[in-house]
């Protein structure tokens, strides 16, 4: 299986590294890369697995051949219910799939090298700091981040509104050549990549789409600042692939 050479990882850190991996693997898949995962499931073929790698990658295939297999494998046949639900429940249905996943190989990492109670709870603490797969493809952890927001700061929507309409003015781009004070950051801070469900940080290149409003990283949709500046309306992978299909 292409990518699927394991690492073992045997610390607390390292499993929760080889989590981050499989799991921004898989938000690709579901996000910027969705129009070919959505291709790849063909209902017609076999039992599909979606799986994600600690490189990032994700693949479509059919589960492994040995038994037991060397990890836990994900849900099983994600392609047979592709046509027969809305593409949006069908996708929040794979997350939520692969959530359970990422975690099943997580506890089997701790599990197989003796993690005592202090380091479960530590990797499961690690874990919940981030977004589920499931929360990032539906749009709930920007929901919540929102929330958040609003609850800790009532003043905070009106100073977010006047800076991302003023400072993001080019097809709503988070240039890192802005010059971004301290009160600026705290309020971008919980902002979270639509792709990859990471923060939001004042070094990096970031841009909003503007059909579903979601900010992204510009490595993870292939934006660059120069291109950017010739957008005059940005659309996200999914939003584009939601447009494009019959």
């Amino acid at each position: 299986m292409e990518g699927g050479a394991q690492n073992n990882p045997r610390t607390v850190e390292e499993v929760f590294r080889d989590f981050k991996g499989r799991r921004a693997g898989m938000i690709k898949a579901l996000t910027t890369d969705v129009e070919e995962f959505y291709q790849q499931c063909d209902p017609e073929k076999e039992n599909l697995c979606l799986y994600g790698f600690p490189s990032e990658q994700w693949e479509v295939n059919l589960p492994a051949e040995e038994v037991p297999p060397e990890l836990p494998e994900p849900a099983l046949g994600i392609n047979f219910a592709r046509d027969g639900m809305q593409e949006k429940d069908w996708l929040a249905l794979v997350a939520v799939h692969s959530d359970a996943w990422l975690l099943s190989v997580a506890f089997y990492f701790g599990a197989r090298f003796g993690f005592d109670k202090t380091d479960r709870k530590r990797l499961f603490n690690m874990i919940n700091d981030l977004p589920t797969i499931y929360e990032v493809v539906t749009g709930v952890a920007k929901k919540q981040v929102k929330d958040r927001s609003t609850i800790s700061n009532h003043s905070s929507n009106k100073s977010k509104s006047n800076s991302k309409a003023g400072k993001y003015s080019k097809a709503h781009v988070k240039d890192e050549d802005d010059r971004l004070d301290e009160e600026e950051d705290e309020e971008h801070g919980d902002t979270l990549c639509g792709a990859c469900g990471e923060n939001y940080a004042s070094d990096e290149f970031w841009i909003c789409c503007d059909i579903c409003e979601r900010w992204f990283h510009g490595k993870c949709v292939k934006i660059t600042p120069a291109r950017a500046e010739h957008i005059k309306q940005y659309k996200c992978p999914s939003c584009s692939n939601k447009r494009s299909r019959p």
